[in-house]
């Protein structure tokens, strides 16, 4: 395995250790989660600072804010990794406010208000979460009973390209179309096409490349999910280099990771496991600024795509997993 990627698993490990000792009855599929939050920035998870945040954030939002459910973990873990925790908040919920405006309050709009808060300047605001809205009823229109609150996330990060409204449903109309009868979920097979849309290329090509990714790791016996972890899956597979190249670096990760504790019979089963390897292998590329330099996605906004798709993920296997018991 590349030195870099030794070095980011083993960062990886580590913050999710110390953030599952400090916070020790929250949901297992969170941790790995924020432990990515901090492994992106190149920082060590600090617990007390995450809970500075923890009272700053309850501090400011009342027991029914959506900033208080289920993604409050994650936020406390973004807040902590960055210079000026309570300013990154405020402008969070700024954002959240103005797309309350638009959305009914779930457990996604707190991570749709993060990604547009740390994307625009304030007095784009606005104007971000009423594109939000108009991506997201796009999205309906073509897919009403598809179309959920785990969406507006997309729709947010969507909102923040250059592509008109029109380009950007169909773009992900024809990944849709192309990879329906690809996989069982036709919602992660949605989720995969947002992130789809969000890069260049022919939607054939992307298409082409991501079932590529997916094939040659199931041939290597290292199956990815068929589920939500499908679009964090289509952020790798857009990285510019050699698909062989990405497969190869999220088996020796995937290996890594499956002699750490926390994975396996008593943990995370493989396909949660195997998007943490691609989650680490896509942060070390968007890592080497000289190979992002021009690439067929935006850096910051593949690097948040990744994030978000898997925090997507681990809220709603969360909320899951808190329905059943």
């Amino acid at each position: 395995m590349r030195a870099s990627l030794v070095e980011l698993s083993e960062s990886f490990i580590k913050n999710r250790d110390i953030i599952k000792q400090g916070f020790a009855w929250e949901n297992s599929y969170l941790y790995p989660i924020c432990a990515a939050i901090f492994t992106d920035k190149r920082k060590t998870a600090d617990v007390e600072r995450m809970k500075e945040c923890r009272d700053i954030l309850k501090s400011k939002n009342g027991i029914f804010s959506d900033f208080r459910g289920i993604s409050m973990l994650p936020m406390m873990a973004m807040m902590a990794s960055s210079d000026d925790p309570e300013k990154k908040l405020d402008r969070a919920m700024k954002v959240s406010q103005a797309l309350k405006e638009h959305f009914w309050s779930s457990q996604f709009l707190p991570v749709a208000s993060m990604i547009i808060a740390d994307t625009v300047d304030e007095e784009s605001y606005v104007k971000i979460a009423e594109r939000t809205r108009r991506i997201y009823d796009l999205m309906k229109s073509e897919h009403p009973f598809l179309t959920s609150s785990e969406d507006s996330v997309f729709a947010a990060m969507l909102a923040l390209s250059e592509l008109s409204d029109q380009q950007i449903v169909g773009e992900t109309e024809k990944c849709y179309n192309i990879l329906k009868n690809e996989f069982y979920s036709a919602n992660a097979v949605q989720s995969l096409s947002h992130v789809l849309a969000l890069s260049q290329g022919s939607a054939e090509g992307k298409c082409r490349a991501t079932l590529a990714l997916f094939n040659d790791l199931k041939e290597k016996k290292h199956k990815y999910g068929t589920d939500y972890t499908l679009a964090t899956l289509g952020v790798a597979a857009m990285l510019p280099t050699d698909i062989k190249y990405v497969m190869n670096d999220i088996i020796d990760v995937d290996d890594f990771l499956s002699g750490k504790k926390g994975y396996g019979f008593f943990g995370l089963d493989s396909k949660q496991r195997i998007m943490h390897a691609a989650m680490i292998v896509v942060s070390d590329y968007i890592g080497q600024s000289e190979l992002m330099s021009g690439a067929v996605i935006g850096s910051t906004l593949s690097l948040v795509a990744a994030q978000q798709a898997a925090m997507c993920a681990a809220i709603a296997a969360s909320s899951a997993a808190n329905a059943s018991t």
